[in-house]
């Protein structure tokens, strides 16, 4: 079996790409480059497949960042809170997922993969179309038409009904490297803690008893304090 994943640097994708290499070593990685604000997160997917001696591309689709309104593709101010919270939903990068997912869907058809992988999960499906149940079984049947003929693949995302914090449980299992992700939407020097994100990642920690291994133990602490003042 071989195998495409969508790996962006993040929690989720990092954990998509373990998954994946549990079930087959024939794994490549695809990176996207939309116009987000920092690439950061790029920078520690293309580390981690370095270490792993993984194929990793980037594909660089910057310009759409022209014609797609959102706070992570303009200088609008990335807003802080909890993950479902409305003001999140400046966010949303509209579309972004079919863009990234066909892209990956004409990439394994020439690469003669049986699937392509990524890491939507159920925390998204508030704010987020493009991580709906609904949005990856139409869009297999839409891509499947559009490549009749040419080959057969398929798109999985195996968190789809699983929270972040399922996502990390399984990650530790798997012996996923979390220290080599990054999440943070901010993208400076060291995650600010605060952007949605920030707290989504936390909470997922906390709820199995773990520390986030990307952060110092004094950043933990304030990662902590600040999830647990917006849940009083």
């Amino acid at each position: 079996m071989k195998t495409i994943v969508i790996l962006s640097g993040g929690m989720d994708s990092t954990t998509v790409l373990y998954k994946a290499l549990s079930e087959t070593k024939d794994v490549k990685a695809l990176g996207f480059n939309y116009g987000q604000k920092h690439s950061k997160e790029l920078a520690f997917a293309s580390q981690l497949c370095q270490e792993l001696e993984i194929d990793y591309k980037v594909v660089d689709i910057s310009g759409v960042k022209k014609l797609l309104n959102s706070s992570l593709t303009s200088s609008e101010e990335i807003p802080e809170g909890h993950y479902a919270e409305d003001n999140m939903k400046s966010t949303v990068v509209p579309n972004r997922n079919a863009i990234m997912l066909s892209i990956a869907y004409g990439y394994a058809i020439s690469e003669k993969a049986d699937k392509v992988m990524f890491g939507a999960h159920a925390g998204d499906h508030f704010i987020y179309p493009d991580c709906r149940p609904e949005f990856v079984e139409k869009l297999n049947v839409a891509l499947k038409s559009a490549t009749e003929g040419l080959g057969e693949t398929i798109i999985e995302a195996p968190y789809l009904d699983k929270t972040k914090a399922d996502i990390v449980a399984e990650g530790i299992t798997l012996g996923v490297p979390y220290y080599l992700t990054w999440s943070c939407y901010k993208g400076e020097n060291r995650p600010c803690l605060k952007c949605g994100t920030c707290i989504e990642r936390t909470e997922a920690f906390l709820l199995n008893g773990v520390k986030d291994s990307a952060l110092t133990h004094e950043e933990w602490e304030q990662a902590v304090n600040n999830y647990k003042e917006l849940n009083v």
